[in-house]
């Protein structure tokens, strides 16, 4: 080969590899799910077998990906090696029963979303029974830790079980022991010591008001807490009914405003986070690099907060209410109300695409 078209070659393969992970990372699919909500199986492959309204994405021990799915109150686990999806609590029966038994043999009603502890144990948050159980990790049984299965506002500084929750709708665990509830229907974070079972309100108060910006979170207004994560001694929080984008230090307890405006809208991309408008946000996760991930349900899309570069831009979605775009560029598909989303271990972005009975996958930007 001459040193002409050698060097030609090398251009080539040089732009082929600058290029390629662009195209992908544009594209999205509907691995898992059918577009039917019926249950028409407990396991089978991930694009037969129903997933109807799936809410919480969550990577769990292995790589797995575990949905809370809605419609069929059950908990499922897809693994992405083989594609294939299993149901690993429910027995698709809406209900409150099993604990003490095996987590398959349980009555669930409505679980929102699913987290894991360090030894692999699993949580889930049930918004129609108030209440958020465990599965163990070693024997798959399941046992109730917060909640008494009856709405309400009652037992901080007692033991979780027998406190009282009002639709709590997401979780997440810190590093250091501790379970957060978002306790939307009484407009509370609530934490949960899991080696002492008790609870606490660390967020929140009687008045429905937005927080105000550095001020200390317990005892005072957080309007809506819908969505939880934790990443590095931080709660990530996303308020429905306050349509904005927060962070509470957990040292400090202090609240700060990270984006949104208060009000309704869709806007704001390419520009500071904090004069954006969202619409009902309702799921968030934060990436390896920090950037925050919102699902902004009522808007139909996927908002990424790139903190560091004080930006926001739409990375999934297009606005508009549908079920299109799939092996297309993820700006351009349409979602229907989407709520939960997860992060696999290879940096794909896992969305409930809810109305839709699908999970979405796609990659974001570099």
């Amino acid at each position: 080969m001459n040193r002409t078209l050698m060097n030609r070659t090398l251009t080539a393969c040089f732009l082929f590899l600058l290029i390629s992970p662009l195209v992908a990372e544009e594209t999205i699919d509907s691995p898992i799910g059918t577009g039917s909500k019926e249950n028409n199986g407990a396991a089978g492959v991930a694009t037969e077998i129903n997933i109807g309204q799936p809410f919480g994405v969550e990577v769990g021990p292995g790589g797995a990906m575990y949905i809370t799915e809605v419609e069929n109150h059950r908990v499922i686990e897809y693994s992405p090696k083989t594609q294939t999806v299993r149901t690993v609590a429910g027995t698709g029966v809406k209900g409150l029963t099993g604990d003490g038994g095996l987590a398959t043999k349980a009555a669930l009603n409505e679980p929102y979303e699913v987290r894991f502890a360090k030894n692999g144990d699993m949580y889930f948050v049930e918004m129609k029974n108030h209440l958020v159980r465990k599965v163990d990790a070693k024997t798959n049984v399941i046992t109730t830790i917060a909640g008494t299965g009856t709405q309400g506002y009652s037992g901080d500084g007692g033991p979780a079980t027998k406190a009282t929750l009002s639709k709590p709708h997401s979780i997440t665990l810190d590093d250091q022991g501790n379970l957060y509830i978002a306790d939307i229907g009484n407009h509370r974070i609530r934490k949960v010591d899991l080696q002492s079972g008790l609870i606490e309100s660390i967020a929140g108060s009687r008045q429905r008001a937005l927080p105000v910006d550095g001020q200390l979170a317990q005892g005072n207004p957080i309007l809506g807490p819908r969505a939880l994560y934790f990443r590095k001694g931080v709660l990530w929080i996303a308020l429905r009914e306050g349509h904005s984008i927060w962070k509470l230090d957990l040292s400090s307890g202090r609240l700060k405003h990270i984006a949104g405006t208060g009000k309704q809208g869709f806007t704001g991309d390419g520009g500071d986070p904090l004069n954006a408008t969202f619409n009902g946000p309702k799921g968030i996760v934060v990436d390896s690099t920090g950037r925050v991930l919102v699902v902004d349900t009522e808007n139909h899309a996927i908002r990424m907060i790139d903190v560091s570069r004080n930006k926001i831009t739409t990375v999934a979605g297009n606005g508009s209410v549908g079920f299109t775009g799939d092996q297309g560029p993820a700006i351009d598909a349409t979602m229907d109300r989407p709520h939960g989303i997860g992060i696999d271990l290879q940096g794909r972005v896992y969305v409930g695409d809810t109305n839709n009975h699908v999970i979405r996958v796609f990659n974001t930007p570099n």
